[in-house]
């Protein structure tokens, strides 16, 4: 059997995960990752190509439900082109079905368009031929759901309202944070949908779907005891966050702390984290515009911290403050490298200045 390494970049919404599911059911190693228009697509590129990049084998980079600009489809061909010239042996392919790509697709092969189906049916319908793709019982049923949704195909009434469904199931995930999470993110996302296949033959199908949401949100976090779906998903969300410290920690003036970025609830999940892991002094969480909310348990002063930092304040465990200038990113390496500048800087000015005091 003749197996890929698939990296395979998907949108955001039902019909990009479900691009995902469906390739799920291939033979091959897959690497997903999913972003929204605009600067996202570039950045998530760019990363895809680094780990390409950095690989020893050869790989397809696969594209679903989403257009690129002409501008967008130029780099990446050029970029695609530069790694096959040096003997790397990349494949590009875009499976989509939004008009505003015609420009890319008649212009490179790779650039497959069909504004007819869905970019869920048109990649069930090309890894049938050209994935191997060892379809269950219920895919061709459920890819005619996301199909007629996706499509607002209303007279498909059965489809069109059990899609309904799965598509607020997919815009209500938001427990877990897909740039500081992405594997396990896209995880949580492809599991609920796969466990939504087990209702579409019910009667009132949509209804059942609709009813079981919560419990079946509650069952993917859940470990031992049950609890309320809140604590069941920040147990969870402070595991990951401890089981990412090696690359989310930051130093300040000898002080320990961490970095997230856009994890939001920072009162229960930064307690809750600081708690677990009494090694670190502080956690700091960036949201995308750049507010910074910080905590501590008694380990340092985060007001001063703060005021340091971006002339905020507040209280010794509890502070927070804006970034002027921060600029939005859609990777968490490109945040810490802004972070870890603004804590080089100041940590120089302090150092001079102590300097001057001594001399």
């Amino acid at each position: 059997m003749n197996t890929q390494t698939i990296h395979h970049l998907s949108h955001t919404d039902l019909d990009g995960y479900s691009c995902q599911l469906v390739m799920r059911h291939t033979p091959h190693k897959l690497l997903n990752y999913n972003a929204n228009y605009g600067a996202e697509v570039k950045q998530t590129l760019e990363l895809m190509l680094q780990n390409i990049t950095a690989s020893a084998q050869d790989a397809t980079l696969l594209i679903t439900d989403l257009n690129l600009t002409a501008e967008e489809s130029k780099w990446l061909n050029g970029e695609v082109e530069k790694l096959n010239n040096s003997k790397k042996g990349v494949t590009l392919l875009l499976l989509d079905h939004h008009g505003t790509g015609e420009e890319s697709a008649q212009k490179y092969p790779w650039y497959f368009l069909d504004t007819t189906r869905s970019a869920t049916k048109i990649t069930y319908d090309y890894a049938k031929e050209h994935f191997l793709l060892d379809a269950p019982a219920w895919m061709e049923h459920y890819v005619a759901i996301v199909n007629a949704v996706d499509l607002w195909k209303m007279e498909e009434h059965a489809n069109f309202e059990y899609g309904k469904v799965c598509m607020r199931l997919i815009s209500e995930m938001r427990e877990l944070n897909k740039i500081m999470f992405p594997q396990e993110d896209n995880h949580y996302k492809l599991s609920l949908l796969l466990e939504a296949t087990k209702y579409m033959e019910l009667e009132d199908a949509p209804i059942a779907l609709d009813e079981k949401i919560h419990l079946l949100k509650k069952d993917f976090f859940k470990t031992e005891k049950n609890d309320t779906l809140d604590n069941l998903a920040t147990t969870y969300i402070v595991k990951l966050l401890g089981d990412a410290r090696e690359t989310k920690t930051i130093y300040y003036k000898g002080y320990r702390g961490y970095l997230s970025y856009a994890v939001g609830n920072t009162s229960i999940i930064g307690n809750g984290f600081l708690l677990t892991y009494p090694e670190y002094d502080f956690i700091v969480d960036v949201s995308f515009k750049g507010t910074l909310s910080i905590r501590a348990n008694n380990g340092v002063n985060v007001a001063t911290i703060s005021k340091e930092w971006c002339g905020g304040g507040g209280h010794p465990n509890a502070a927070g403050g804006r970034i002027v200038g921060f600029k939005e990113q859609f990777r968490y390496d490109l945040v810490k490298q802004q972070i870890e500048k603004i804590i080089n800087e100041k940590e120089a000015v302090a150092g001079e200045l102590e300097y001057k005091k001594e001399s």
